[in-house]
């Protein structure tokens, strides 16, 4: 009798919660996605924010203090698809910006499909100034989100609402507007190749008349022969004297003193440069602002979604640091570009209907130097270094040359066939080199995948078991000491991608539609984003959801 009044009670609350959230949808979803903001650097800067940006989520929102993902490899494309759907990469299939293609034998990037090239939008040949080192692992210019391998929120409010819903992804990168799009959406990127913001065949076999309208007013472009100059006098900063460091990065001519000059529009790089300041976020936020008024969002009775992903804080954070004045000064012009387009979406669809959720993919460690000048034993590591001590291991024990076909962060990839061909069992091949990377300066742990069932559970090896996905995934997981450096040859001077916590820990806030603010510092987990959304529009959770519905937002 107890069990069937409890469940009768159950069921009565729960359709009471069915009729409220199904009374009170929001006419917009926005989805807001900082890239590499590191969860405490809206403490850190809280008291330079003006009106209506950052200080708007953190005072009127339901703010979740205690943040973190929980996978290993921490990279813009694993953080985004999991935003979006809710998964670990183990399930959503996103486990780096890059893995290896054991079918072709090649390197493979994220989002690239041949079947759905970009389409133009000048007649300009591309230039290739890409400094991304994701992109440049790229075998083709086509793009689509067919190796995300679950549903995402948006994919699921558009077959709640039988197609009637309109779903839209924008960012200052393709993959995160691809994984946030999800499949039924639409994707907006910016290219560095011309200051527009592009689209592949996956999504439209011709540009709609308003972005034709918008790319024509060619507002990065209106950039060449100025510079990124500071917002305020540089006395009044917290990080006033880190403008010049040995790490940082000279990006040709960029300079690492203010003011950085874009250069001319001639300069192959100039529109990367464009990205890599505050310019490139309010180029996304006045491309979102057009999209939302011609695609008429949140003007009708079905919620609508879009997700806009800023990605200029990243691209400052590895050419300058996370402790930089350049780090400093593009969030405190980001608040100024959040408040102008918060401002809009209010005047537009209202802030009261518009849910807004504001996270990151990943966080962002101080450069290794930083901290060896305070005594931290940290330092750079070599790749290739490692990839040699790898093969010589396989070489001088078990007597197989080239055992391994790839290391690219953070995988080693071994060659199956030649340790078949060698008579010996690849679990004995994967923890030899396993338990011989581990005791290598700046490696924290060394993990063997075939053997990673059989291993006692510790928080880094749980977030390794989530990042596994059995077919993308490499044999062995290397994840170096905190604070050290482990990047394959480039001109970054500080990479994310590790399971710490300056890495993992991030902003959550949910904000707008009626909500209440509260400050909550409880643990929660990234892949609860998603499915909080969707209990909070009354939709499925996507497919292969592992969160739980974060019940401040929904109270």
């Amino acid at each position: 009798m107890f069990q069937k009044i409890v469940g009768a009670g159950v069921l009565l609350a729960g359709a009471l919660f069915s009729a409220q959230v199904s009374a009170t949808e929001p006419r917009l979803v926005l989805q807001l996605t900082v890239d590499g903001l590191r969860g405490d650097l809206l403490e850190r800067y809280r008291s330079r924010f003006g009106e209506g940006g950052f200080k708007y989520l953190l005072q009127e929102g339901v703010v979740y203090t205690n943040a973190q993902y929980d996978h290993a490899n921490t990279e813009t494309i694993v953080g985004h698809a999991t935003l979006a759907t809710g998964a670990h990469p183990s399930e959503h299939g996103m486990v780096g910006n890059v893995w290896y293609d054991r079918e072709s034998g090649e390197l493979a990037y994220n989002i690239e499909d041949p079947q759905y090239p970009i389409l133009p939008t000048r007649e300009e040949v591309t230039t290739g100034a890409q400094v991304d080192p994701a992109q440049k692992r790229s075998r083709t210019s086509g793009r689509s989100p067919v190796s995300l391998l679950a549903s995402s929120f948006g994919d699921e409010l558009w077959i709640h609402t039988a197609g009637k819903s309109k779903v839209f992804g924008v960012s200052g990168k393709d993959r995160s507007a691809v994984a946030m799009a999800g499949h039924v959406g639409k994707a907006f990127w910016y290219s560095t190749d011309t200051g527009d913001f592009q689209s592949s065949k996956y999504y439209f076999d011709n540009y709609p008349d308003w972005v034709v309208d918008w790319n024509s007013t060619g507002q990065a472009r209106e950039l060449s022969g100025k510079s990124w100059a500071l917002l305020n006098d540089q006395a009044t900063y917290l990080l006033k004297d880190a403008d010049d460091r040995e790490f940082e990065t000279d990006l040709k001519g960029y300079g690492r003193v203010f003011p950085h000059p874009y250069g001319s529009i001639e300069d192959k790089l100039f529109f990367t440069r464009v990205l890599v300041s505050p310019e490139g976020d309010r180029l996304a936020a006045d491309f979102a602002k057009s999209l939302i008024t011609a695609e008429q969002l949140g003007k009708d009775d079905v919620t609508d979604y879009l997700s806009v992903s800023f990605s200029s804080v990243d691209a400052v954070n590895h050419f300058f640091g996370p402790s930089s004045l350049e780090n400093e000064d593009i969030i405190l012009q980001l608040d100024r570009t959040l408040a102008d387009f918060l401002s809009f979406v209010d005047q537009s669809v209202g802030l009261e209907e518009t849910l807004v959720v504001l996270s990151a993919d990943h966080g962002m460690p101080e450069a290794p130097e930083v901290l060896a000048e305070r005594g931290m034993v940290v330092g750079r590591l070599d790749p290739d270094a490692l990839y040699e001590l790898s093969e010589k291991l396989a070489l001088e024990k078990f007597g197989i040359k080239d055992a391994v076909k790839s290391f690219f962060r953070p995988y080693v990839y071994l060659n199956d066939k030649a340790i078949e061909n060698a008579g010996v069992d690849q679990v004995d091949v994967e923890r030899a080199i396993a338990e011989r990377l581990s005791r290598h300066e700046g490696i924290a742990v060394a993990v063997s995948m075939k053997a990673l069932p059989t291993q006692t559970d510790t928080p880094t090896l749980k977030r390794i078991r989530n990042n596994h996905h059995p077919i993308r995934s490499g044999d062995i997981y290397v994840a170096q000491a905190p604070y050290w450096f482990l990047q394959e040859g480039g001109v970054l001077a500080v990479m994310h991608g590790s399971p710490w916590r300056y890495d993992t820990h991030v902003p959550v806030i949910f904000a707008g539609a009626g909500l209440k603010p509260a400050v909550v510092n409880r643990p929660i987990r990234i892949v609860d984003v998603a499915p909080t959304l969707s209990a909070f529009v009354g939709v499925k959770h996507p497919s292969s959801s592992n969160g739980s519905p974060l019940v401040e937002v929904l109270d």
